[in-house]
């Protein structure tokens, strides 16, 4: 097979040495590495994306067919005849392909994918992956949404509001079409109301036959056709309610069971009801919920048209989000209709827990919508408050965390002096309930568990103990209207419901009258009721307190940062915007009074969001996504913590809190687009774009993070001027010293400034983020959040050295000074793999016969051990023609030599001609090898290599000297032999 030297390969972890501190540790991870991805090669739905650009992206190159990409600051036309003959062929593409393979699509994807949808066997989905023009088979995934008025909060309403400012309600988002993908919609709320469609063309909506035609601001068009279905007609679009259409293929094909909900754009859960109405409800809406008047409420922008894009359903039990379901070959769908219908603005309420890629299906649909001129807003999720569990971290889209504004509130008081205030809607305003309190967990049922008990679990209280009494229920577990419910029918007159960790506190609708207080009261609660016979208990229907509740308060649930996916140079979220205890428009059967409610999550903040988007494109139609972003983050400002002192966690609220007030004259902006995003996947490995790669942190956003600070470095970016003026910068990061140069920018109206800021660890500790601010100081404060994460040392991921007794130099820079331990887990050979498995009873999934023997489709495979204890694996694939070979390499860890179902797939599928993947610390067992040549055009020779390197390795391996002596910052090496 062509070559014969001898290779080794080697595993070296370095640890650095503190005294009179524990010791850390720093690995380096190869490169080559792949994140297991489990795998389940049964039947299933998919996701078959090619590797032509979709339209919002395709510069030009197929014979016939114009470019479609917009220009840079322009925005894609979906309507336009040169997309449409695009998309046309595109199909036609994947009609080709799919029939190859024997399959039939379900769907075709265009605008934001180039991609068709089927359901396919384990042999379909095999054949697919490995056929020339497919870039990657994906296995469909079940998501879930996450779930004083907040438009007073924001400055919106008033005299001197943002909406009078631009001209009245009237105009707020005039000429947008907010796009909500969510669990669609209820158009009979006013929220919705608009007019009937006519067929004359005018300022207003307009039907072309069945097609909904709007002529928005920015000089595009507006084009979706009507749908109808189940409890849903064409009479339901109107002048408001432009678009609505509805995805359910991917769920069907889960075994979702629709009985639950309609089969159309009706929303049947509220979810995208809520979502839709705040971004961009009608104004002035009178909202009554369970009977009580709540007065008016209205969207963020009022004049905005919505399009709804139905993709989640509901299950049987709508406080169960286990039973809904989101399928992402249905979301996909969704993202690419919106776009092809020409939406300015997306809403994506929706999440799958914290982000481990920049660049996943759904990441790249969006990063083809964003660079089609779309703003993406996107929740960052309600798995907080610990670090690292914010979802969507790419910086294409702008990531939401949720905050509290004033709400209705009222107060638990106790004899002994004790006093809290909380949310309630269910205690009316001036009265209150007397009466006395039990601790729930103290008064158990019979054979119920106490733990359960004191969560309130339905038949779990005593009624015996809880009758005629104010009950404290813990949160946690099950639906809070549930424990108001269980209090209810244990004939329970009322309920302190009481956070147990930090999060939200929620105005629900409850069986009695009930306040829920804050994790920081719950202490000096139950110390009273539990330790004071005859305890009582008051709730007040107001904040009796004379305390003013903080807020803005980022909220308990609202997910947190850093991001950990590529290299975590990406700081998220981007912003904070209301969230708890928003009042909005819910979810109603066809022709039943429209119903309105409060909700909580960053659902409700990312539509909030997503309405500021829109309010900016009402009065500058043509701004890029990356724009309104930087305008958005560089005028917030700081939340505050539940004891009013100032919170500057950039992980918690990223850039601060929205301020639509400050945000059309933001001073300076941090553009970036298409081009850049490019640059940043290309410098991460994550996409080949053919062009110019930048370091992760050099990216254009207006804040800055390193993932991993081992010496100076410095980072680099470009303003351009809104309002001219001189500026000066301040850097302040806490133990890292920032040093901007210039530093100060005398720039006009419309011209850029570029600076660079170098950062020099001082007293900040490796291993732990550092964070802080850059501020602009001039005609306006311009503020960027920073977070550093300094470490022990900074070492290639790959060295290489020849000879059976050679040296090679390793070069570092470490992060600490000191003695740094270099610890060497051995040396292993590079073994040439020349024993293919043929087919003789060894079945190979989605292969079969002679066709495993690598004289058929161009597979071949072979198996591999890893002993246990093993340190790394390295497998490599290098073909001899360079130029115009293309090899890919699959690796599977199966079950055994014979049974070769797979746990986990690790691959390397590039369009060069040779592959490798290393796995540190890989699982024990049996693995096996499929080298796929892709194509070639010529004959010729390949190799397969593997290397295991054992518990205890092999040879004489040294690394002098040995501990290395270190001085931070300062380069410096040693020699491995």
């Amino acid at each position: 097979m062509g070559r014969t030297s001898v290779r080794t390969a080697a595993v070296v972890t370095l640890a650095a040495l503190f005294t009179g501190t524990a010791t850390a540790s720093f690995g380096a991870t190869p490169e080559e590495v792949n994140t297991p991805i489990p795998i389940d090669l049964s039947a299933g739905r998919y996701i078959v994306l090619l590797d032509e650009a979709p339209a919002a992206t395709y510069d030009g190159g197929e014979a016939g067919l114009a470019p479609t990409k917009p220009a840079e600051g322009d925005k894609l036309d979906a309507s336009s005849r040169d997309v449409q003959r695009y998309s046309n062929y595109l199909e036609d593409r994947q009609l080709d392909v799919a029939t190859e393979a024997g399959v039939e699509p379900d769907g075709n994807l265009t605008i934001t994918l180039n991609a068709f949808t089927a359901n396919l066997s384990a042999a379909q989905a095999e054949k697919l992956a490995g056929t020339d023009g497919v870039k990657s088979v994906v296995p469909d995934e079940i998501l879930h949404p996450d779930a004083v008025p907040s438009t007073e909060f924001l400055g919106l309403e008033g005299d001197t509001g943002v909406w009078n400012a631009v001209g009245g309600v009237d105009q707020a988002g005039a000429g947008t079409v907010v796009g909500v993908i969510d669990t669609g919609i209820a158009p009979e709320n006013p929220s919705f109301a608009g007019s009937s469609l006519g067929e004359a063309p005018g300022a207003e909506p307009y039907l072309e036959g069945n097609t909904v035609v709007f002529a928005k601001a920015d000089g595009n068009t507006f084009r979706s056709d009507r749908v109808t279905g189940q409890a849903w007609n064409n009479d339901d679009y109107s002048t408001k309610l432009i678009g609505a259409k509805f995805f359910s293929a991917g769920a069907a094909a889960a075994g979702f069971d629709f009985a639950d909900d309609f089969l159309s754009p009706r929303d049947n859960d509220g979810h995208g009801s809520h979502t839709a109405s705040t971004a961009a409800g009608n104004h002035d809406v009178p909202a009554a919920v369970e009977g009580v008047d709540f007065g008016t409420f209205s969207g963020v922008a009022p004049a905005a048209k919505v399009s709804a894009y139905k993709a989640c359903y509901v299950g049987p039990d709508p406080l169960v989000t286990e039973d809904d379901i989101c399928a992402l070959s249905d979301l996909m769908s969704a993202i690419n209709a919106a776009a092809g219908d020409g939406v300015d603005v997306i809403n994506y309420s929706i999440g799958g827990g914290a982000a481990t890629t920049t660049f996943a299906t759904e990441d790249a649909a969006f990063y083809n919508a964003a660079s089609a001129g779309i703003f993406v807003a996107v929740s960052a999720g309600n798995d907080g408050p610990g670090a690292a569990t914010a979802d969507h971290a790419s910086p294409w889209y702008t990531t939401v965390a949720a905050s509290t504004v004033p709400t209705y509130e009222g107060t638990v008081a106790l004899p002994n002096g004790f006093l809290a205030a909380g949310a309630s809607v269910s205690v009316p305003f001036g009265e209150t309930v007397t009466a006395p309190v039990v601790y729930a967990g103290d008064a158990a049922a019979e054979g119920a568990a106490p733990t359960e008990a004191g969560l309130c679990f339905l038949d779990t209280l005593d009624p015996a103990l809880v009758t005629g009494k104010i009950v404290v229920c813990d949160r946690g577990t099950n639906a809070r209207i549930e424990k108001s419910q269980a209090v209810a029918e244990a004939g329970g007159v009322g309920v302190i419901l009481v956070n147990v960790t930090p999060g939200s506190l929620d105005n629900d609708f409850h069986s009695v009258p009930t306040v829920h207080i804050q994790s920081t009261f719950r202490d000096a609660l139950l110390e009273y009721v539990q330790g004071t016979p005859d305890a009582t208990a008051t709730l007040h229907g107001e904040n009796i307190t004379g305390i003013e509740t903080p807020t803005p308060v980022v909220a308990g649930f609202s997910s947190r940062g850093p991001m950990l996916a590529d290299g975590s140079d990406i700081l998220k979220p981007d912003i904070s915007a209301p969230g708890v205890a928003i009042l909005a428009a819910t979810h109603n059967a066809e022709g039943a009074d429209p119903t309105f409610g409060f909700k909580s999550g960053t659902s409700m903040s990312s539509p909030h969001v997503a309405g500021l988007a829109a309010l900016y494109l009402g009065e500058r139609p043509n701004a890029t996504p990356g724009e309104i972003k930087s305008a958005m983050m560089t005028t917030a400002y700081d939340t505050k913590n539940d004891d009013g002192s100032t919170n500057t966690d950039p992980f918690a609220q990223g850039a601060g809190h929205v301020d639509p007030t400050r945000f059309f004259e933001p001073g300076l902006v941090y553009d970036n687009g298409p081009a850049d995003w490019a640059a940043y996947l290309q410098g991460k490995d994550l996409y080949d774009f053919g062009v110019e790669p930048i370091d992760g942190s050099d990216l254009n956003l207006a804040s800055i993070a390193i993932g991993s600070l081992s010496g100076p470095q410095t980072v680099t970016r470009t303003v351009r001027a809104t309002t001219e003026g001189t500026y000066t910068a301040e850097a302040s990061v806490a133990g890292v010293d920032a040093v901007v140069e210039p530093a100060s920018l005398t720039l006009a109206a419309g011209a850029t400034g570029t600076f660079t800021v170098t950062f020099t660890k001082t007293t900040a500790e490796p291993e732990a983020w550092a964070t802080g601010f850059l501020t602009w100081t001039g005609p306006t404060t311009v503020r960027s959040p920073i977070a550093i994460y300094p470490v022990t040392a900074d070492a290639p991921a790959d060295v290489a050295g020849e000879g059976i007794d050679g040296s090679t130099t390793v070069e570092i820079t470490p992060g600490i000074s000191g003695e740094l331990p270099l610890n060497l887990s051995g040396l292993a050979p590079e073994t040439l793999q020349t024993e293919e498995i043929f087919g003789n009873g060894v079945e190979v999934p989605g292969h079969s016969g002679n066709e495993t023997s690598g004289d058929g489709d161009g597979y071949s495979y072979y198996l591999v051990d890893v002993p246990e204890g093993s340190t790394l694996a390295r497998f490599d694939l290098d073909s001899s023609d360079d130029e115009g070979s293309d090899l890919d390499l699959f690796v599977y860890r199966v079950v055994s030599p014979t049974d070769l179902q797979y746990y986990e797939r690790f691959q390397s599928a590039s369009a060069s001609a040779d592959e490798s993947v290393v796995l540190t610390e890989p699982t024990a067992g049996t693995y096996l090898v499929e080298a796929h040549v892709y194509s070639s055009t010529a004959p010729f020779t390949w190799d397969l290599t593997t290397a295991v390197v054992g518990a205890e390795g092999e040879g004489s391996f040294t690394a002098t000297p040995n501990p290395l002596p270190v001085t931070e910052s300062t380069p410096t090496s040693y020699t491995l032999s």
